[in-house]
């Protein structure tokens, strides 16, 4: 049997780039998601529009019904939002996975660069504002371009999984093995979030430089 047997995933901020683009990813591979928006309504249109492009099984609902229909909930919202929503839902989402892929970037003249957060990176803000959930820090270097490309049938990279509880992480790196050409590996405790999230700038960096679509592969595993 496999973990993610009987698993609903729900995706806040399933509406934008990333978050529609994991939405589909799963929905294909016959995860049941729901898409989370602060509209209701749009949400839903995305939820049509995915299940009717890959075959799955989609919902949408505003963000809080989200993420109580859900057993795994992933943050795909701009930074700028994270702390709000996080605080708004502490009470949906007790008891559950909670997927940070957030990256605290700013952008100037020079390009990307890291913010500095309080708590030490957008997961552990996550943490503490949701003392209740477990929170897991994971899909930070995945391109939604390539995401919500439905001509792109594998990738070609790894995804870090990032947190505290072994059988949390365990469930996170198998939503990463379902997308094909992905793998989900471990890669530390959440403390170690932090500098996950800042090499998000060297690899928009580095996407911009040679326009492609870089992502990471870890050697030797």
């Amino acid at each position: 049997m496999s973990v993610l047997d009987g698993v609903t995933v729900a995706v806040l901020g399933g509406t934008g780039p990333q978050g529609r683009g994991l939405v589909r990813r799963w929905a294909a591979a016959g995860i049941a998601v729901v898409v989370g928006s602060r509209a209701a309504e749009r949400a839903a249109d995305t939820a049509s529009d995915l299940a009717d492009a890959t075959g799955g099984d989609v919902r949408g609902l505003a963000n809080a019904a989200a993420a109580a229909a859900a057993d795994v909930v992933v943050l795909a919202v701009p930074w700028e939002g994270h702390a709000d929503l996080a605080r708004s839902l502490a009470t949906a989402l007790a008891g559950k996975v909670v997927v940070d892929c957030v990256n605290p970037l700013g952008f100037d003249q020079q390009g990307p660069f890291a913010l500095d957060v309080a708590d030490g990176s957008a997961a552990q803000q996550a943490a503490a504002l949701l003392p209740e959930s477990t929170v897991v820090a994971a899909f930070h270097h995945v391109s939604a371009a390539l995401l919500d490309d439905p001509s792109v049938e594998s990738f070609d990279l790894d995804v870090l999984v990032l947190g505290d509880d072994r059988d949390a992480t365990d469930l996170v790196r198998a939503l990463a093995d379902a997308i094909p050409g992905m793998r989900g590996l471990y890669a530390g405790r959440l403390r170690n979030a932090r500098q996950v999230e800042a090499l998000t700038a060297n690899l928009i960096a580095i996407n911009r430089r040679y326009r492609a679509h870089a992502g990471i592969r870890v050697t030797d595993v």
